[in-house]
């Protein structure tokens, strides 16, 4: 067998700011911007009740220089506070809102900076000369508290509702998750692969005993690590590849050099948490249904990399190819067993934030890609 195994490559390390705008939905972002915008131009038009000789752009420009500092505080000082201490929201992707006292501190403090630094910039922004009374000051610092309390009770509630949305879903995933695991064991302990490799033992017994005795090591070791990763949630990625490495030299035994492989796996990304056997299915369909049918063999290849916000799982094959139909496939569970194990599990761990792609051509090969959500720091 040519594997190269899980090589150790070091990838350019992250800047610090690119670290933390992975933990902010930008999209949202936008979104709450814009409601603040309109906040202020609704709270601007109650202000020309209490001054009604100000005119509204006046009281609009005032009340955007103190609205929106107001909450770009809360919006960025958030990222400050530990994520445990966060609410997670159901969509996933961002850094939520602090939990308890500290969602309260942080709405007080967004107020005071917010007013402290907003009605400045408006003064000089309008070029004001007119001095505001101390009456007038009071009436804007009670408006700016009693916006930026509605605004910090709306997020609040927001967020737990989107808490327990959260909470349900992974609830509803961790059962699915479980029944899938329970499928996964038995596409492991497969009868087409334990029949062939005791075949093949059984000939190399008489002729070969210590190949024999060899690839008896990589089956017991193989079984072993399968039975005790169907029984975890997660594991780190590099131990994935090590089960493919384990895997891939038990089925080099029995293929010979009909069968090359190379496995990449970048180091940044070896503490990346994925469902155990996750790849397994699909370089076992590599090997029995793309590469077995050719005479000279093939080569697998398994790769892993970081695009965005996504990890990135690709296992290709030069093997025959076959003619995918998702609809057929998932109308009838017989077809494409080992594809259909790893649409399920992506499907109930990840729900929409993973998905599988499969690209496969007669005669030029096949390429299963998965996209599951990055995790930030993996211990």
């Amino acid at each position: 067998m040519r594997c190269t195994g899980p090589p150790s490559q070091p990838g350019a390390q992250a800047h610090e700011w690119q670290q933390t705008a992975r933990l902010i939905n930008w999209l949202q972002l936008l979104r709450r911007g814009a409601l603040v915008v309109i906040s202020c131009a609704l709270i601007a038009a109650f202000d020309t009740l209490i001054w009604p000789m100000a005119p509204y752009p006046y009281l609009l420009v005032h009340t955007l220089c103190i609205g929106i500092p107001t909450w770009l505080v809360v919006e960025f000082g958030r990222l400050l506070i530990p994520r445990e201490h966060c609410r997670r929201y159901a969509k996933g992707g961002d850094h939520g809102w602090p939990k308890g006292w500290r969602g309260v501190a942080l709405t007080a403090a967004s107020v005071v900076v917010g007013f402290a630094c907003g009605r400045p910039l408006g003064v000089w922004l309008l070029n004001d000369t007119h001095s505001m009374s101390q009456r007038d000051i009071s009436l804007s610092f009670m408006i700016t508290i009693i916006s930026g309390a509605a605004g910090g009770f709306y997020i609040h509630t927001h967020s737990a509702r989107s808490s327990l949305k959260a909470e349900a879903a992974a609830a509803e995933r961790n059962a699915a998750q479980m029944q899938a695991r329970l499928k996964l064991l038995q596409s492991q302990l497969e009868p087409h692969m334990l029949f062939n490799t005791l075949a093949n033992l059984r000939a190399l017994i008489g002729n070969d005993p210590a190949t024999a005795r060899h690839m008896l090591d990589r089956m017991d070791g193989f079984l072993r690590t399968s039975l005790n990763a169907s029984r975890a949630t997660a594991h780190p990625l590099a131990t994935e590849f090590e089960r493919l490495h384990d895997y891939l030299a038990l089925m080099s035994i029995r293929m010979g050099p009909r069968l090359s492989c190379a496995l990449h796996l970048p180091q940044e990304l070896s503490a990346q948490p994925v469902p155990p056997l996750l790849l397994q299915p699909l370089v076992e369909n590599a090997i029995k249904h793309g590469l077995e049918p050719c005479v000279e063999g093939g080569h697998v290849e398994v790769s892993a990399a970081c695009e965005g916000r996504q990890l990135v799982l690709t296992v290709r094959d030069t093997g025959v190819g076959f003619d995918f139909d998702l609809d057929a496939c998932a109308t009838d569970r017989s077809k494409h067993f080992g594809l259909n194990q790893v649409f399920e599990r992506v499907a109930s761990t990840y729900g929409n934030e993973g998905g599988v792609h499969v690209q496969s051509t007669l005669g030029a090969g096949a390429a299963v890609r998965i996209t599951l959500p990055l995790q930030q720091n993996p211990s």
